[in-house]
């Protein structure tokens, strides 16, 4: 049963034959506010027409300013007529049934869109989504153009899969060193995501990731050297803003030297004040510098920055002493998701939403409970602790950004713009070529690679396949299989998985004594993991190895007995493919390392200095 009393969502259920609403009636659905809305487009538009902006925040209701500031996830594939599993989800999580029947309820100003949540099928329904968003905003009294945002980061967090295009993660873009790749896809994936509808990535990650256990970030941050970072940060906002979408620069002030999740549990940051100047503040710099839209912040005690023992989003020293301050950002500053773990162990989630307003945040993502956190804010306002005036400032730097990405006044997608931008062949063609200028070869003992396919013909492809982080067709071994086929060997593919068994090892070893070399895909080997089992025994057969990490570089560490080791630092298909044209020699290796790799059994010393990277 679909309840259409919200409004209809324009076009779902008809993929691919929406028709685009005019600006016309985008305009007159805003009933009354259409000289206030009529701004320039983003090309042409003044950098803020504050004049305008505070106009619409003037007739805005109480309600209606506590909504803005909000985004918030919501399950489904349709703005109105989700399946019905998620629409139970929503009713149990949210109290609404549908996306419409949450921008009715709480006027939200933005809406996060998840794989999970099945917001993200396929690019016309992404479309036809967005612009149900859309026609529920605008149909409200007062109603305005919303937020759409995603974590499009590519290589390991990832929304929007497939037939997107995808591209190697940051730290794959980290080993290619290039600033212009980093733009490119910036460009490329901004115009993808603005085609679909979505105006908001929260991406790039701007953490130096210094710490090989941290669990959150690792081949999300670009690397380890704070101004290579910067530059690739830098370069990666403007691509994307060019495109029309809002970068968010992640996590301030710094994730990147934790080893514990912030997801479950609450990291600590032991960073001096002056090493944080040195590291940490070095890429945040640089994305203000290239005008960045929104600075997300992180669920991290730093108490070199503030010694209170709160979280960094509910820090008021960090936020507006540091972020605002110091730094001169007046852009939007949005929190990590309130669902975390991190930001909730100290305080209540009906405190969490009002804190991070005091200390300076503009948009409040995601929260455990909506109901509980509106309402909190609401209240706080009516009680005296949060003034109307404030929530003014916030809205303020929202609609500002709205207006500059052009969303105030062309919010909607069409299919026709979905069929001309969303994974074309160029786009397609220039991650492949920018996946290229990435792989790493770490370590080639006696020129094992590049395999010759008449004397390596039978090749088996053995190793970790973990689910797919982005809609890519995986798992990595038959990717790389079918990638080395095509490229003339005979490639055959075994899953042995991230910890294989004594039975799962002796079946790959009697496999490799059919082929003429083997490849292992490995995946986060520790001291302890079975994967160093499987990579000596196939060793001992005598057969040429070659080892691929396909995410973290810091594999080779743990692996002595190896004489060939690519690096890839995603397990995407793009990623992989480029990796067997390095295997095959159809291409030489360009990486070079974006962080050290340090011993094994010595972590002071290191064994691949940031650089590293052998040619053919």
């Amino acid at each position: 049963m679909h309840d259409t009393s919200t409004g209809s969502d324009t076009g779902t259920g008809s993929t691919g034959h929406t028709a685009r609403p005019s600006r016309r009636a985008v305009l007159a659905a805003t009933a009354g506010l259409t000289a206030a809305l009529s701004v320039p487009t983003a090309a042409h538009a003044a950098p803020h027409d504050d004049r305008r902006l505070r106009a619409l925040i003037s007739r805005m209701t109480l309600e209606e300013k506590v909504g803005q500031l909000f985004v918030m996830r919501v399950y489904g594939h349709s703005a109105t007529a989700p399946d019905q599993a998620d629409i139970d989800a929503n009713l149990k999580e949210i109290g609404v049934r549908t996306a419409a029947e949450l921008i009715a309820k709480y006027r939200v100003g933005g809406i996060i869109y998840f794989t999970w949540a099945h917001n993200t099928r396929d690019p016309h329904q992404i479309a036809d989504l967005s612009n149900g968003i859309q026609r529920a905003s605008l149909d409200q009294p007062r109603g305005l153009p919303v937020l759409i945002a995603t974590d499009q980061e590519h290589g390991a967090v990832c929304r929007v899969g497939a037939p997107a295009t995808l591209f190697p993660g940051a730290m794959a873009i980290g080993a290619g060193r290039s600033r212009s790749d980093a733009r490119t896809l910036g460009r490329i994936s901004g115009a993808e995501l603005r085609a679909m509808g979505v105006n908001q990535d929260y991406s790039p990650d701007a953490d130096v990731n210094v710490n090989p256990a941290n669990p959150v970030i690792g081949v999300r941050s670009f690397g380890a050297d704070p101004e290579a970072v910067a530059g690739l940060v830098a370069a990666e906002v403007k691509g994307y803003q060019a495109a029309g979408v809002a970068a968010t620069a992640k996590h301030f002030p710094g994730h990147g030297d934790t080893a514990v999740d912030s997801h479950y549990g609450f990291p600590v940051i032991t960073h001096s004040r002056d090493l944080w100047e040195k590291l940490d503040a070095v890429p945040f710099r640089a994305a203000i510098r290239a005008g960045i839209d929104s600075v997300m912040t992180a669920h991290i005690q730093f108490p070199a920055l503030d010694d209170s023992g709160d979280p960094a989003t509910l820090s008021h020293p960090i936020l507006t002493g540091i972020l605002r301050g110091e730094l001169g950002y007046d852009g939007v500053v949005i929190t990590d998701s309130l669902g975390m773990q991190g930001v909730r162990t100290k305080y209540g989630d009906d405190r969490v939403p009002v804190l991070a307003l005091k200390a300076g945040v503009d948009q409040l993502l995601n929260p455990p409970s909506l109901d509980v956190a509106w309402n909190a804010v609401l209240k706080a306002v009516r009680e005296g602790e949060l003034t109307e005036a404030r929530l003014d400032e916030s809205i303020l730097r929202i609609l500002r950004l709205k207006a500059r990405r052009g969303v105030l006044d062309r919010p909607w997608a069409s299919p026709e713009g979905v069929d001309r931008t969303v994974g074309t062949a160029s786009h397609l063609a220039s991650a492949a070529r920018i996946a290229e200028r990435t792989t790493t070869l770490l370590v080639n003992e006696g020129g094992v690679l590049p395999f010759d396919r008449r004397r390596e013909h039978r090749l088996l492809v053995v190793g970790a396949d973990p689910a797919s982080p982005s809609g890519t067709t995986g798992p990595p071994t038959g990717v790389l299989a079918a990638a080395l086929t095509e490229l003339g060997f005979t490639a055959t593919a075994l899953s042995t998985g991230t910890a294989p068994s004594a039975g799962t090892v002796d079946k790959a070893v009697t496999a490799a004594r059919d082929a003429d070399a083997v490849i292992v895909a490995t995946y986060n080997v520790t001291a302890g993991s079975s994967q160093r089992t499987l990579v000596d025994r196939l060793v001992a057969t005598g057969r040429p190895v070659a080892v691929v990490a396909i995410r973290n570089p810091y594999d080779v560490a743990q692996l002595p007995s190896v004489r060939a080791c690519l690096a890839t630092y995603c397990w995407t298909d793009v990623e992989l493919r480029a990796a067997a044209r390095v295997i095959a020699g159809r291409v030489a290796p360009r990486g070079r390392l974006p962080v050290p790799v340090q011993r094994a059994d010595d972590p002071a010393q290191v064994l691949y200095p940031i650089g590293h990277g052998l040619r053919y």
